[in-house]
């Protein structure tokens, strides 16, 4: 009997997180089987049709259809089983019919499937291939024998599961419109075989996937060698004597906004092609395969087609980014040199107005020379004026000399006067 514990509460994510190592586990086989897989590539729209389109087909045959919010589904219905799984930009389809004929290739498993369910399945189909599992017979011994299944086309192929199996495949896509996998059963578990099937399957998929960033790659080639160049030109200019920073700084604005558009637009799926690369690498190191002579491993193909297309993707990628950092530090210089053009601007206006207010300063204190003269003079004739009008009422006095007297008098008042109102102004602009 199970002891309870007064635990705290679970986590809400508690037990899915702790499901998810068991979400995708591998399907039990009856061997000899023969499988047919599909991969389409779905919008976000076309995704919740193709899970009501699965429901479809769980309904004809009286299936319980997947949850709404399942990723993996596995159900056998009449005359074949199907595996399903929701992936972040594809959905596969692996169907599995038991039993095998002299020719693995002669009637998939496919055929099994109802065919107006197949015609209205949502999506763009990256990846078709058909595969089969054969027991060992001497008839499959040899390369050329093997070679005729795949259309004489030459054959990738080991050794597989510590030994256990043999897989072979051409990575072509034939005349029906599918490529193929022959796997060759010596002492294949039900679950081994099943894993090595999935193993395989993917391995077609991711590679695909992974190459949806080469034909980008391609694309961008041109547009960062020109990049380059415009960002050459400008570099070029900015030593010259004769040139303008402003214009050289508008090209250089218009050069980054382009090239940070190209890296938004494109950041998703390097990125993602690195990721599917990379299962790839792990898929096939799953198959621990070992070398038929003769021909090529799964791995070594793979080493000598695909990874130079990665590389170039990963290229592209790094170009756009060192041509992104390499504007930033032009922009940068570009805009210290501006702003140290408009700091020497901004002196040399500064040094013109202080020259100017010095200018109005003597000018200013030139007129209050000539109004303190003006005022004194005013100020003397009042003077004269007054003792003129004494003098007629009966005082003793001479309007002449008075006025003479007050000269130097009004003068060093108007004077003092005009010293005070100076200070008083200093004084408030220090306040």
């Amino acid at each position: 009997m199970a002891i309870l514990f007064p635990l705290p509460d679970n986590h809400d994510q508690r037990f899915k997180l702790h499901n998810e190592v068991h979400a995708r586990a591998s399907i039990m086989l009856e061997l000899p089987v023969r499988c047919s897989h599909l991969a389409l590539l779905l919008t976000h729209d076309e995704k919740i049709k193709a899970r009501a389109h699965l429901t479809l087909l769980c309904d004809r045959f009286g299936t319980s259809p997947p949850h709404k919010e399942a990723d993996h589904f596995v159900a056998k219905f009449d005359g074949f089983q199907l595996r399903w799984e929701q992936h972040a930009e594809f959905i596969s389809y692996t169907f599995y019919v038991a039993n095998i004929l002299e020719n693995p290739f002669d009637a998939p498993a496919l055929e099994q499937v109802p065919v107006d369910w197949l015609a209205e399945l949502p999506g763009k189909v990256m990846v078709a291939t058909h595969a089969s599992i054969m027991p060992a017979d001497e008839k499959l011994g040899s390369l050329e024998t093997m070679s005729c299944y795949f259309s004489n086309n030459p054959v990738v192929g080991a050794e597989v599961s510590g030994g256990a199996g043999q897989a072979f495949t051409d990575f072509r896509i034939h005349v029906d419109g599918f490529s193929r996998f022959l796997i060759i059963d010596h002492s294949l578990k039900t679950q081994q075989a099943g894993r090595l099937l999935q193993r395989l399957f993917e391995i077609e998929v991711y590679r695909v996937m992974a190459l949806m960033a080469f034909p980008v790659a391609k694309a961008l080639t041109p547009k960062v060698n020109q990049g380059d160049q415009r960002l050459l030109a400008i570099t070029e200019a900015m030593s010259k004597d004769e040139r303008d920073d402003g214009l050289l700084l508008d090209e250089l604005t218009t050069l980054a906004a382009e090239v940070e558009n190209h890296i938004s637009g494109n950041h998703f799926r390097f990125g993602a092609a690195s990721a599917y690369y990379k299962l790839v690498e792990q898929r096939i190191a799953d198959l621990r395969e070992n070398r038929i002579q003769g021909i090529q491993t799964i791995g070594e193909f793979m080493q000598r087609r695909l990874e130079p297309a990665i590389n170039t993707c990963q290229m592209t990628d790094k170009r756009f980014a060192r041509l992104s950092k390499r504007i930033s530090n032009t922009s940068q210089l570009l805009r210290t040199r501006v702003d140290v053009n408009i700091e020497r601007q901004n002196q040399a206006l500064l040094t013109s107005m202080d020259l100017r207010a010095k200018m109005q300063l003597r000018l200013q204190e030139t007129v209050e020379g000539v109004s303190i003269v003006a005022i004194t003079s005013y100020v003397v004739s009042l003077i004269g004026l007054l003792s003129g009008a004494l003098q007629k009422i009966g005082w003793d006095i001479e309007p002449d000399v008075i006025s003479g007297f007050s000269i130097p008098i009004v003068l060093i008042i108007v004077a003092l006067g005009v010293r005070r109102v100076h200070k008083m102004i200093q004084t408030e602009e220090q306040a």
